[in-house]
């Protein structure tokens, strides 16, 4: 019989509706809802239009119907579906249920009783709590359960970040809710060359064990998902990209080095921590201003204590000058004693805690972002930190013992649906980086939105955002958990995420350091658990901040920040002793390797690419590397083997004697050269590196072409040495080195570089394309030197046109 040919199948089953419709060639979205449903608006914001279509047959039992890459065989009498694909015919997964159960939705009010207002200061800020909200229905909706059954060896990775470090979701449990510490998307990814993003803005949870294999919607009007097959993480990747939002550009000056601490207090301390590191001659591009500028006791205002910030546009001027740019913390939560809380009130923008404003309307949002321009736009403050964004954790972040998991779930989840509809209960940050993003658009195209933001779902990576861990505590085992949870994070679609290097709670029952407005409360905190009483002062935390920090270096966003110990590198040594000599080399690698970061960042844009990458993106066919958490590749050449145990102190200053070398695995498929000793290795083997204080394990691959440029200060320095092109020789190889002006929109227009760069190993021959535009950091008019790894050197200029360099 015939095919039939449709770009939508719908397919009533039991009591249930399924619609299915064809998005590309790689894509097809599934519905489940009552029966006669039609598809609902997208939580997510996704509205692509079916495009091309399913080849459709219906046979006694099964409906049948793909795409030619995508096939599914839904049984018609229990409707278990088998999704394979269709060119191979393997099985990708099986979905052997959908329910939907009928639950009402409640918002809570005051119902036009004065509000009981409690003011609380906890570590994480202060929150404000209405005692006597109650339940009104509003409408309602359905619990949501997608049951699944996956293949036996199959690894599950994506899911955002948590906190426990789990990189193989398979046999586990995982509670999706915004949180301090955690950031949920609604993304599966497996290494048999699939994703799922679920179109869901509420809470969710992720089941794998004897109970079943499911995904739970806690409110949803019906079961919305996308399949996405690749088979290529990258495919999948950009599929996701495509459906919730692409990522723009950041500022050049963004992946340069950023200093943070909890806090200063001044303009002036502003001032002198970057004349301290200009005087030292060390790289910097960013310092940030934590909480607190505002007057005492108006939590949460965007105006500044101007007995402390008296020419604030004067000092951000200042910094401009030498060339630092200048980050602010900015919250959605306000004291209501504030100027800014008042005029939210007043145009009745609240949320019902009345302290957050109303992220989901466009007015709130159009409000907040005139209280930015107020006087810290105004100032010429360059990038916003976004923190609290959740924004409900307050009845979890207190406590001496950490609730067991479920109870968390439920306890923030709670709070979390208080205030918020609670469709939209993941969603609240979104829409915060939304409106700060579009409407600093609306007026200024030549500065590029940077939103460094606690929280985030599908579709954040749209504005400007990078995403942060949270507040983390400073010991090894954090080290070694943030390394998986930074991998699945970007094995969710988001490609810009980072973390406080060196942790952010340092001491533990050292309470008189806490920072935080916490060095007068004795309580212990189950979240500040730091390994080092003595914080800086103790070597042992000196050395887990220096590995802590080769390891960010390799990450998008590079920046040290913390509490109740100094962050800055005077504070670990001096020139010529080791911690010092050590952050300073990392920090310097940094800016040697901007030309080869800033490119993995244009092919974000560009490509939907991924910077922090799972060794599953560029080896899937490697059974070892598959399993492999504690390494990661940087871009497509760089692969990263960080050092997560202590080798020269343990805490209080005690000294270690152990071997300073590390084992790390080098996958199959090409050669690998030691990035600091040049020695070569086959792939597919493991090795025992060298890895004191000074080295961290890093291995180019082979055929790789490496862009590097000697003696930056800042990201954007215009410098007269050779721009540097490192050839590792073995394979063919080629790169596409990206340019634009650093900052703004432009690149919008096409106005970019995209050189193309390639070497023929046969021919010993490095070949350069065309350059259109020129930008002051631009290649094109410019000396450069090729040096190989093998000890090959030769110097060349760049006029912008073809250009072939053989050596003899």
């Amino acid at each position: 019989m015939a095919l039939n040919q449709v770009d939508t199948v719908v397919i009533e089953s039991g009591k249930k509706t399924l619609i299915y419709r064809n998005i590309s060639d790689n894509i097809i979205h599934c519905t489940c809802g009552v029966t006669g449903s039609i598809i609902k608006p997208s939580p997510l914001g996704i509205e692509p239009p079916a495009s091309g279509v399913f080849q459709y047959e219906r046979t006694n039992h099964f409906h049948i119907f793909g795409n030619g890459t995508l096939k599914a065989e839904i049984n018609r009498k229990t409707g278990k579906t088998y999704w394979s694909h269709s060119g191979s015919g393997k099985l990708l997964f099986e979905e052997t249920d959908r329910e939907l159960y009928e639950i009402p939705v409640y918002q809570h009010t005051t119902k036009g009783e004065a509000p009981e207002i409690k003011r609380v200061k906890t570590v994480d800020g202060e929150r404000i709590f209405i005692n006597n909200l109650v339940q009104e229905e509003v409408r309602t909706a359905y619990r949501g359960k997608l049951w699944f059954e996956w293949q036996r060896d199959e690894k599950l990775h994506g899911l955002g970040q948590g906190e426990e470090g789990i990189y193989d979701y398979k046999g586990s449990v995982q509670y999706l809710y915004q949180h301090n510490m955690r950031i949920p998307l609604p993304v599966l990814i497996s290494d048999r060359g699939y994703g799922l993003l679920f179109d869901c803005g509420s809470l969710m949870t992720f089941n794998d064990d004897k109970r079943g294999s499911y995904v739970y919607f806690d409110t949803v009007d019906q079961l919305s998902y996308y399949i996405i097959y690749g088979p290529q993480f990258d495919q999948i990747i950009k599929g996701i990209r495509t459906l919730s939002g692409r990522a723009p550009m950041l500022p050049k000056w963004s992946f340069g080095y950023i200093q943070s601490k909890e806090a200063y207090h001044t303009q002036q301390e502003l001032l002198d921590v970057v004349k301290e590191y200009r005087k030292r001659g060390i790289p910097i591009d960013g310092i940030v201003q934590d909480w607190n500028t505002w007057e005492e006791g108006k939590w949460g205002n965007k105006l500044l204590d101007k007995s402390r910030y008296p020419d604030f546009p004067g000092a951000v001027k200042e910094l401009h000058k030498k060339n630092v740019h200048v980050m602010v913390s900015v919250w959605p939560n306000m004291d209501p004693s504030t100027e800014n809380h008042k005029e939210f009130l007043d145009k009745g923008l609240l949320l019902h805690d009345l302290s957050t404003y109303d992220a989901f309307n466009p007015k709130a949002r159009a409000v907040y972002y005139k209280q930015l321009k107020e006087e810290l736009l105004a100032a010429g403050v360059d990038a916003w930190w976004c923190d609290s964004t959740e924004p409900f954790c307050g009845p979890d972040w207190k406590g001496s013992f950490r609730r067991e998991a479920w109870e968390r779930f439920m306890l923030v989840g709670e709070e979390h649906k208080k205030y918020l509809d609670p469709a939209k209960a993941n969603l609240y940050g979104k829409y915060h980086a939304k409106g700060i993003y579009e409407n600093q658009r609306k007026e200024n195209h030549n500065k590029r939105v940077l939103n460094l933001t606690r929280s985030g779902f599908a579709g954040s990576q749209a504005y400007g955002t990078v995403l942060w861990s949270g507040d983390i505590t400073a010991t090894w085992e954090t080290l070694k958990l943030q390394m998986k949870e930074g991998l699945n994070f970007c094995m969710s679609g988001h490609p810009y995420w980072t973390l406080d290097v060196g942790g952010f709670f340092v001491v533990k029952d050292n309470w008189k350091k806490r920072g935080c407005n916490s060095s007068n409360d004795p309580e212990p905190k189950w979240f500040w658990q730091g390994g080092y009483e003595q914080g800086v002062d103790d070597r042992a935390y000196r050395e887990l901040y220096v590995r802590w920090l080769q390891f960010s270096l390799f990450l998008p966003m590079f920046r040290s920040h913390g509490t109740d110990t100094p962050r800055e590198i005077w504070n670990f040594g001096e020139r010529g002793t080791m911690f010092y000599d050590e952050i300073e080399r990392c920090i310097r690698l940094r800016y040697k390797l901007m030309p080869y970061t800033y490119s993995l960042a244009g092919r974000v844009m560009l490509q939907d690419d991924t910077m922090l990458r799972s060794l599953l993106f560029d080896f899937p066919e490697d059974e070892t590397a598959k399993g492999i958490s504690s390494q990661f590749m940087y871009g497509d050449s760089i692969l990263v083997c960080p050092v997560t145990e202590p080798m020269y102190y343990e805490a209080e200053n005690i000294p270690l004697e152990r071997e300073r070398t590390w084992r790390c695995y080098l996958p199959l498929s090409c050669g690998w050269y030691d990035f600091w000793t040049g020695n070569y290795y086959e792939g597919g083997q493991w090795i025992i590196a060298e890895a004191p204080i000074n080295k961290i394990p890093v291995f180019i691959r082979e055929g790789a072409i490496i862009p590097m440029e000697q003696g930056l200060s800042y990201a954007d320095e215009v410098v007269d040495t050779p721009f540097e092109f490192h050839v590792y020789e073995g394979k063919d190889g080629s790169f596409q080195l990206y340019e634009d002006s650093g900052d703004g929109y432009d690149y919008e227009k096409g106005i970019y570089n995209l050189i193309p760069v390639s070497w023929d190993d046969k021919k010993r021959e490095l070949s350069l394309g065309k350059s259109r535009y020129s930008f002051p950091q631009s290649i094109k008019g410019r000396s450069c030197v090729i040096r190989t790894s093998g000890g090959r050197e030769m110097f060349f200029s760049y006029d912008g046109t073809e250009t072939t360099i053989s050596f003899p």
